[in-house]
């Protein structure tokens, strides 16, 4: 088994809903345990400011199958939620799924980096992920808990605890 994580983001059509569901579907998943989920949060758009507010999450999996299947499980979640895609970059979406980590691998395929390329970028990840793996290591980055000292986190509004 692997242990992966994966970022959740929704601000279109109930955007509390459209996590939570996601978080069931991932647990739902072939070969696959949800271990942990963060709490949520509410965060600024990243890119264009002229759409809601984001819901976010983590959820830490453990995994039987390969990086390639979950991320295309992953998108099949996406689609079932009425995610669209083609639309303006860092635009409003229903459920936004980004496989972060995979064990301590690193991807770098035409479909697939892992980790994923922005998320020592951004607080509505690494908050989450800190909180439910607090000595989490990004692989060829370092100590996530090094890493957020120089993010601004402050529009980050914590929405829930983590059951």
């Amino acid at each position: 088994m692997t242990v992966a994580c994966v970022g959740l983001g929704s601000n279109q059509d109930d955007p509390v809903r459209q996590v939570g569901s996601a978080l069931a579907a991932l647990s739902q998943l072939p070969e696959t345990a949800l271990a942990a989920r963060s709490s949520l949060y509410h965060s600024r758009p990243v890119g264009p400011q002229d759409q809601p507010e984001f819901v976010n999450a983590v959820a830490q999996l453990e995994t039987g199958l390969t990086a390639i299947t979950l991320l295309r499980h992953m998108q099949a979640i996406e689609d079932n939620h009425g995610r669209r895609r083609g639309g303006r970059r860092w635009g409003p979406r229903t459920l936004d799924l980004d496989l972060l980590l995979y064990g301590e691998e690193c991807i770098d395929t035409e479909d697939l980096k892992v980790p994923h390329p922005e998320m020592t970028r951004r607080g509505f990840v690494l908050v989450p992920l800190l909180e439910i793996v607090p000595d989490i290591i990004i692989p060829g980055a370092g100590p996530a808990h090094d890493i957020i000292k120089d993010l601004d986190t402050s529009d980050l509004v914590r929405l829930d605890a983590r059951e």
